[in-house]
């Protein structure tokens, strides 16, 4: 794999690093981290998830991980725990990688935080650099510094003598500690590349120990490092995710006016993008974003806005745009087969991105709840995302089925609906897939087939905002 040389193993006059939380962001994190030579404790209280760890299979799909999980297990630098209060006990830096959850009301759960905060309140057992890595609004790390200092005084430490409190058990001093914002920028399917090839490091800090001990950790990345304070490092996070899901909308604004027109909207991407100043990234129109992030960071700052008086109408048009990609998705399917009670449509793509098994937040499965609104006979399949899917939706014989192939799930179908850019699906051989179905209406809801192509393999082909209304017109003009 394409990572950093690994350094000389585990340099014995260093503590090992800590890395709370072994999801999305942990796991990764913490790998990568083994790879560049430290010691790392990989700490869950989710006792299944490191049970897992510990027989060598990760918990997730996620290019190359499975490699270096293999990898650092036997190499002895990656120690999965459920033992928290240990890992941060032995831990000079402590890296805190939870879940923030979105609110009913926009805005993130930071519950998990304020737990770990208190975990490592109870294990001051000498200077601790704790770092937030964790999506989280500005503000967050003085919210974590008080808890800290709060409940360093009060609570019992995990380590004291007879209950005694990590202050008592110090003589009176409560150990010094910095707290550090390092937001991650790892993207799901990418997440092993991102993390040893970053366009940059940001961190935000207080003192200058924290900042060395940062910036000795992610040395040998060779990447700038933003060196900000702890607000800004935060809000740099949500406003990099912010900024790309408006580009995404954008691009799915201007494809609904090239559908209406019938011009391509790949053209108008490539013209754009061209400039400088926009960059041809995030400019791919489909049926929108999802996963655990985008969608959750931008109702975050939509809330933090708010709640400072800021107007947020420009994010609050993201998002609506974003929603409505569906239901733009599904007027293209009535279009082409009228009523969609009883006609069997095979959906292509689960996961809400490729080379992930995510289905948080996945655009894919909006659209098996809309087709099984309307009485479709739905057929599923994805690559990876299958086991996950069925805990959405169940199989129900004859109602909504999952199969080992695309080739099985189109066979005798009405339509076949891309929901997912797999590179898989690119390469099927669509003459195939063509004559095994009973209507040929193909609606590409990622734009990652050729119409002219397609439309010589017989299919009625659809896409989002590459001329499909005048297209449809032409062709049954023929």
């Amino acid at each position: 794999m394409a990572a950093v040389r690994d350094r000389k193993s585990g340099s014995p006059d260093k503590e090992p690093i800590a890395v709370l939380g072994m999801g999305h962001v942990g796991l990764p994190t913490a790998l990568g981290f083994a790879e560049l030579g430290w010691q790392v404790l990989g700490a869950d209280d989710a006792v299944d998830k490191i049970d897992q760890l510990k027989t060598g299979k990760a918990t997730f799909y996620e290019p190359e991980m499975q490699d270096l999980l293999t990898k650092h297990l036997a190499s002895g630098r990656f120690q999965p725990t459920k033992d928290v209060d240990a890992a941060i006990a032995a831990a000079r830096v402590v890296f805190v990688c939870v879940g923030t959850p979105q609110r009913e009301d926009g805005a993130a759960d930071l519950s998990q935080i304020e737990a770990v905060a208190r975990t490592i309140a109870r294990n001051l057992n000498g200077y601790k650099l704790v770092v937030e890595k964790s999506t989280v609004p500005a503000s967050t790390a003085e919210r974590i510094k008080r808890t800290i200092e709060r409940y360093a005084r009060t609570e019992p430490s995990a380590n004291g003598a007879n209950g005694r409190s990590t202050r008592s058990a110090v003589k009176g001093a409560a150990p010094r500690f910095d707290v550090a914002s390092n937001p991650e920028f790892l993207q799901e399917g990418k997440a092993i590349q991102n993390f040893f090839h970053p366009e940059r490091i940001v961190i935000g800090v207080e003192s200058d120990q924290a900042r060395e001990l940062l910036e000795a950790i992610y040395q040998p990345l060779k990447c700038p490092i933003v060196v900000t304070d702890l607000a800004t490092s935060e809000l740099i996070k949500h406003s990099a995710n912010a900024f790309l899901s408006t580009k995404i909308s954008f691009i799915n604004m201007i494809s609904d006016i090239c559908d209406a027109v019938g011009a391509d909207v790949s053209s108008v991407a490539r013209g754009i993008g061209l400039d400088p100043r926009i960059g041809q990234q995030f400019l791919s129109a489909g049926i929108g974003f999802g996963g655990y992030c985008f969608p959750k960071d931008l109702k975050a700052l939509i809330y933090l806005a708010e709640e400072h008086g800021v107007p947020s109408g420009i994010l609050r048009a993201v998002e609506e745009v974003n929603l409505r990609r569906i239901e733009v998705l599904m007027e293209k399917l009535r279009h082409a087969l009228w009523v969609l009670q009883g006609k069997k449509v095979a959906v292509l793509g689960l996961a809400f991105k490729p080379l992930t098994d995510d289905i948080r937040e996945s655009p894919a499965l909006r659209v098996v709840g809309e087709l099984l609104k309307e009485g479709a006979v739905v057929r599923l399949y994805d690559p990876e995302a299958i086991p996950a899917a069925q805990q959405v939706y169940p199989e129900a014989a004859g109602r909504l089925d999952y199969f080992r192939s695309a080739y099985e799930a189109a066979r005798g179908a009405h339509a076949v609906v891309i929901t997912t850019e797999w590179e898989e699906f690119r390469r099927l051989n669509w003459k195939k897939v063509q004559e095994s179905m009973e209507v040929p209406v193909l609606i590409d809801g990622r734009n990652i087939l050729d119409p002219s192509a397609m439309r010589d393999a017989g299919f009625e082909y659809f896409s989002m905002g590459r001329g499909g209304r005048p297209a449809v017109l032409a062709a049954s003009t023929k």
